[in-house]
């Protein structure tokens, strides 16, 4: 399932950014649970990221540093929040300089999209909001690959 969303690429990812929700019954930040339902995804999309060998060099400094590690949690969360029409507001560096000379590829970029569809799929986040929150991520792509 997780290969599959990743399948689709980075052309669904830009239509699903640029759609607009017709439906206002309740906000993606609502229906993600909120702030409490978007840190359960955060931790369990770090553990993936932590747990795969294509990507977790990346994250190596970061995770052996406890202080640090809550402080790339608590910036993911603001993230999401602020992505998904939450109240939160995100207070990191832009994407383009956070990964300034990381040399990271488009495999490394999809391999961080399958593990948050995992996290995403492992708290039973519906398909929907699945699709609205990678679209809503996606254009990062091209300020995070390079």
């Amino acid at each position: 399932m997780a290969s599959a969303t990743v399948a689709l690429g980075d052309e669904k990812m830009k239509k699903m950014g640029s759609r607009k929700d017709t439906n206002k019954a309740a906000s993606l930040y609502t229906r993600l649970g909120g702030k409490k339902g978007i840190t359960t995804v955060v931790n369990t999309f770090v553990g993936n990221c932590a747990g795969d060998s294509r990507i977790n060099a990346f994250f190596a400094a970061t995770a052996a540093d406890p202080k640090r590690l809550a402080e790339f949690k608590s910036l993911l969360v603001d993230q999401i929040c602020e992505a998904s029409g939450g109240p939160c507001k995100y207070k990191g560096k832009d994407m383009k300089t956070a990964h300034m000379g990381m040399g990271v590829k488009d495999a490394d970029f999809a391999a961080l999209v399958e593990d948050l569809v995992k996290a995403l799929d492992s708290n039973k986040v519906g398909q929907k909001e699945k699709d609205e929150l990678l679209g809503a991520l996606g254009p990062m792509k091209s300020d995070i690959v390079g």
